[in-house]
């Protein structure tokens, strides 16, 4: 316990925690709603006013929806086909980040109904490829893509926003050896990635940034495979062997987005492989792609209104 969970406890009578741990799920919720319907009974409008105003969870964000919405709008057009759109709800399964990346549910909004709000829109994309791949024949191959706003309880500090959107891309299928379905995977995310920044910034000095992790294998891949696949393009791939950040988060390789130069410089974006959709499906042979984009951040480096410094913190999505 940390010194706030050791605080609140002692305030408490002796045996109540083991009481609240004894309760059935469906008691406990109905205990925490009754508290929560008590406290709502007490709120006054002055209450609302001074929450809305002081509150990083509730305040608007400070992006102009109208450039945003056009800039998302692109960002759909230029998908390739065989991605589908998934348009998640607002909630998810209570431990759907940490049961499978090592990520503290202290980071992450928790509701009173065995649900959390959405933090990362990869994990959720990734339980629904696990549930998509288990009607497929093995074979198969699910790419799934998701525009949501998402909410994280961290305090990133001043000027950054508790909550931000993301573009995500999750990409599941069975490994077939060699490297090869990463190469795959991997080939289908840069390449859009590409796609979009040669298209909506062209002018930014964008990069891909490209980390082999713990797999040879898949550098190999990535040599004789993936580049040759992409091709020339005025986005680089650039290897970034000295990254730290993510390790054990992500296996195989990491990729991040980047725009502009030297202390200019800005991460748009983030993602690699991860063993989600195998710990999902029970099956260790699942190999899984996730990469996203922070859409405010794009639409502020595509001619939109500046956004507030760090206004997406998509970087703070690593544990």
């Amino acid at each position: 316990m940390d010194d706030a969970e050791r605080r609140v406890w002692g305030r408490l009578p002796d045996g109540v925690r083991a009481a609240l741990a004894r309760l059935a799920p469906a008691d406990l919720r109905t205990l925490l709603l009754a508290v929560a319907r008590d406290r709502a009974a007490a709120a006054r409008p002055a209450d609302l006013v001074r929450r809305w105003r002081t509150d990083r969870f509730t305040r608007p964000a400070a992006v102009d929806p109208r450039v945003l919405s056009g800039v998302e709008a692109r960002l759909w057009d230029l998908l390739p086909a065989d991605v589908a759109g998934v348009d998640l709800s607002p909630v998810a399964p209570l431990g759907t980040c940490a049961a499978v990346a090592p990520v503290s549910q202290n980071r992450i909004v928790t509701t009173l109904r065995l649900t959390e709000v959405l933090s990362d829109p990869t994990n959720a994309l990734a339980v629904e490829a696990a549930v998509r791949r288990r009607e497929q024949p093995a074979d198969g191959t699910v790419h799934l893509a998701a525009c949501h706003r998402v909410l994280r309880a961290q305090d990133f500090g001043p000027g950054f926003s508790a909550h931000f959107r993301l573009f995500a891309l999750v990409s599941s299928a069975r490994d077939s050896g060699s490297g090869s379905t990463q190469a795959r995977l991997l080939t289908l995310h840069l390449a859009y990635w590409r796609t979009v920044l040669a298209t909506l910034v062209p002018q930014a000095s964008a990069r891909l940034r490209l980390t082999v992790l713990d797999s040879p294998v898949v550098g190999e891949r990535i040599a004789d495979t993936v580049r040759p696949a992409l091709g020339p393009s005025t986005v680089p791939l650039v290897d970034e062997p000295e990254r730290r950040r993510g390790r054990g988060y992500y296996v195989d390789a990491a990729l991040r987005i980047t725009a502009g130069d030297g202390g200019n410089e800005v991460e748009l974006g983030d993602g690699g492989f991860t063993d989600w959709t195998a710990q999902l499906a029970g099956d260790r042979k699942e190999r899984c792609l996730v990469s996203c984009l922070a859409t405010e951040r794009l639409a502020a480096l595509a001619g939109g209104p500046e956004a507030p410094a760090g206004a997406d913190a998509p970087a703070a999505r690593r544990p």
